[in-house]
């Protein structure tokens, strides 16, 4: 698990996860998000220009430049393969004041993706995936709101079932119509294919 800067709302998100099985980094001021809910990271790492204050000396620290070319969430990611760790869940990794890092973040889920791992940016009622020619199931979760868009190519080829707008093999489109955009879970066991391209993938819980 990665914690990342961008304002947690609260513990539920942190709830559905053991996390005393999650290797735990905290991406500069993430660690002061952990504190706040009651973990305790196993490792912090960043430039801490987003925190009020740098980490207690009873953290484990890795102290980064301010200047360099990954952020401090990449370099929590990169740092997490290199032990072996193939999923990952980056909390504290959307929203927030600065959108430019949200974006990043996207692209941190696309260097999982091109390094054969697997990541998701979640926060208290939102979780976002990239899919390459893989299957999503949702289970439970009826009600939530998905949105589908091609990412890192042109378009995507998608197929849905447990949807409220089913689709087979349907091509969306970058610049196209957004049919993609705005679909509900009718079904208590929900399925997302992607056949060609990349699918980013918004699940949106109220």
């Amino acid at each position: 698990m990665i914690i990342g800067a961008a304002p947690v709302e609260d513990r539920t998100v942190f709830q559905e996860y053991a996390l005393s099985e999650y290797y735990v980094i905290c991406a500069d001021a993430g660690y002061e998000t952990a504190l706040k809910f009651g973990i305790t990271p196993d490792l912090v790492v960043g430039d801490f220009d987003s925190a009020e204050k740098k980490p207690p000396a009873t953290l484990k620290c890795k102290s980064l430049p301010a200047e360099k070319d990954v952020t401090d969430t990449m370099y929590a990611v990169m740092l997490g393969l290199t032990r072996g760790l193939r999923n990952f869940v980056l909390v504290g990794c959307l929203g927030g004041p600065r959108f430019d890092h949200t974006i990043a973040n996207l692209e941190v889920l696309q260097f999982l993706l091109d390094h054969g791992a697997k990541g998701m940016l979640e926060d208290t009622h939102t979780q976002v995936f990239l899919l390459r020619s893989s299957r999503l199931r949702l289970t439970e979760m009826k009600g939530a709101t998905v949105s589908v868009f091609p990412y890192n190519g042109s378009s995507c080829n998608v197929s849905y079932r447990g949807l409220k707008y089913p689709l087979s093999h349907a091509d969306l489109v970058c610049g196209g119509t957004l049919m993609g955009v705005s679909n509900s879970v009718v079904a208590d066991q929900a399925e997302i294919f992607v056949h060609t391209g990349t699918a980013l993938v918004i699940l949106y819980r109220p």
